[in-house]
């Protein structure tokens, strides 16, 4: 007599069907709940310079100036194109920290008083480290 041996051999089963429809819900709802940030949405051309590319910590706050002198801080439009309105967008954007460094984004076309603007915007509000951002300037072959 063999009794506790006489085990039955059926296989063990999970059922992941439940487990698949929790985890797809969630990853739909993640999916559609979703920012995505489009920190180049408004197309820019930079004006060029001859300097070497350097080894920058990525800016904190970024200040766009369109062709046609509309203002953008990161990714948000400022109503308006006066320094207040300026001013306080930035504020918004800006950690106390008036340290950090700010790149202009300016379109190579666009008015030099919108850049003179922006510049003054962030004087205005402390911040001391500016930087223009430009994009690399053609080698010159045949000298």
């Amino acid at each position: 007599m063999r009794i506790g041996n006489d085990r039955r051999s059926d296989d063990f089963e999970i059922n992941v069907v439940s487990l698949i429809d929790v985890l797809l819900t969630l990853l739909m709802f993640f999916v559609l709940t979703t920012t995505f940030v489009q920190h180049s949405r408004m197309k820019v051309n930079l004006p060029q310079a001859s300097a070497e590319d350097r080894d920058m910590q990525p800016p904190a706050i970024t200040v766009m100036v369109d062709r046609d002198g509309h203002f953008y801080v990161g990714s948000d439009e400022v109503q308006g194109t006066s320094v207040d309105a300026l001013k306080q967008a930035i504020a918004r954007v800006a950690s106390d920290d008036r340290n950090q460094t700010v790149t202009i984004r300016a379109d190579a076309m666009t008015a030099h008083q919108n850049v003179v603007t922006a510049m003054d915007a962030l004087g205005q509000l402390g911040f001391a480290h500016l930087s223009i951002a430009t994009t690399p300037a053609q080698a010159e072959t045949g000298k």
